[in-house]
Formats: C-alpha cells, structure tokens, sequence
C-alpha cells in the first residue's frame, strides 16, 4: 500500500498525503492502523497507536512537509520538540536491523531524520516530482542532481510516455 521512493524516511512520511495540489489529494493515514502499518513497512516496529498518535504523526508529517518547502520559525520549532524524546532503539539481529520502541520513539526518529536531511549538505538536494499528478518529494541522490521524477518505473516512464505520444500524434497530422 505505501510506497518508499525519497531516499529517507522523513520524506516518505510526506508521501502519505498523495497529490497535494489537487483539489482533493488523496490521505493514506485515515485510521491508527494506517500509521502501524506505515511504521511497520518503514523499517519501524509496529508501534501502539491511538487516534491521538495518528494526530501526532499527521502533524509531524505537515512539518516537515512545509520546513521543505519553506522555511518557517515555527515549524523549525516544533520538528525540533517532536525530536527532544529518544529514538527508536536499533537492535541487530544477525541479518537485520530492527528499530524498536513507542509511538514517541517513533515520531522522534523521524523528526531526527529530517533534521538532519533539513540542516545537512543534501537540503538542497529536495525535489518534488515533476509529474502533473505527483507532489512526492524525494531526496535528489543522482550525480548531476538533476533527477525530476520521484522513481523512473512510476512518474518517469509516465511522463516519457505520454511525450512520446504527443509527439507520435503531431508528427501524424
């Protein structure tokens, strides 16, 4: 159900909200559970989460949406209160990493995340998808930074396909 193409996790987080700038974009985190899941597919242990943290991760979410958009006092502020509690707690299995804690746990590690993408050299390496019908945010990783679209298998090959087309169908007539 949800996607991860950004390169971090903080930004992922934005990617919950799908298509910003339409009249009506599209909320993946309706229910508490729609956060649980998020958590669990981000890489996070299922956090215990109530209507309050879906309010809470809904919040951080808009932060750190706005702060890479815009830079705003009061939004610098309040990513930096969600990141003041401790982070998840890494634990290696042999094979893998799992991160594991509570809902504040989880809200500080991603707060702690975009701070650091935020106050990093890479800030400005954050785009937003050039497709008509995408306002994902991605961290821009290629080595001309240069890239437009959030991932070339979704956006990309949809907006080179559709070129391809028009031009198909000028050179036609």
């Amino acid at each position: 159900m949800f996607t991860f193409l950004s390169g971090r996790p903080s930004l992922d987080l934005t990617t919950t909200l799908q298509v910003r700038h339409h009249e009506h974009p599209r909320e993946l985190l309706t229910a508490p559970g729609d956060v649980t899941r998020w958590l669990a597919e981000a890489g996070y242990s299922p956090a215990a989460v109530d209507d309050a943290g879906l309010r809470r991760t809904v919040d951080l979410r808009e932060v750190v949406n706005r702060l890479c958009r815009t830079a705003n006092h009061a939004d610098r502020a309040r990513l930096n209160d969600f990141a003041a509690g401790p982070p998840l707690v890494p634990r290696w299995t042999g094979t893998a990493v799992e991160y594991r804690g509570d809902m504040d746990q989880a809200l500080s590690s991603l707060a702690r995340d975009a701070i650091d993408l935020l106050a990093g050299p890479h800030a400005d390496r954050i785009r937003e998808c050039a497709h008509p019908d995408c306002s994902r945010l991605f961290l821009d990783a290629s080595h001309a930074g240069r890239r437009r679209w959030c991932g070339m298998t979704t956006c990309g090959t949809k907006t080179k396909s559709a070129n391809y087309r028009r031009r198909r169908s000028a050179e036609v007539t």
